[in-house]
């Protein structure tokens, strides 16, 4: 009455899916690559193309107007630009910061998609200036 190839045997057997129509098979081995394809595509583009980080400390007053600034550009670019701030006045935040040379406090570096330095600043960043630097990288 029915056909063998409308015909699906799932087996059970020690927690292990057993499909024996092979069509059936090869339908869900495609499904499983084309997911893979999309989930490695999304990965990729939500890679940000610069990252932006605050050497500073959340008891320096110029590092505390940086903290709004900070908050806009995550508002204004979410998938662009991954912010990073290290309080460089705890250990932890010290520890970080040693990756990167600065002698003053706040400090903002740039890095580009690999991770490159391509801009910095040193002191308080107005945003309309630190804008210029984003829009000129994300072009």
């Amino acid at each position: 009455m029915f056909s063998t190839k409308l015909l699906l045997v799932i087996q059970l057997r020690n927690n292990q899916l057993r499909i024996t129509n092979l069509s059936i098979m090869k339908k869900i081995l495609q499904f499983t690559i084309v997911l893979f394809l999309l989930s490695a595509c999304n990965e990729n583009t939500s890679k940000p193309k610069v990252t932006f980080i605050e050497l500073g400390s959340v008891r320096c007053i110029p590092c505390q107007k940086m903290q709004k600034i900070i908050k806009k550009v995550e508002k204004n670019y979410p998938d662009k630009v991954k912010t990073i701030f290290y309080d460089v006045w705890t250990d932890e935040g010290e520890k970080a910061a040693k990756n990167y040379v600065f002698d003053e406090i706040p400090t903002q570096i740039f890095l580009d998609e690999n991770g490159k330095e391509f801009a910095r600043h040193v002191g308080f960043f107005p945003y309309e200036d630190l804008e210029k630097i984003l829009k000129q990288k994300l072009k």
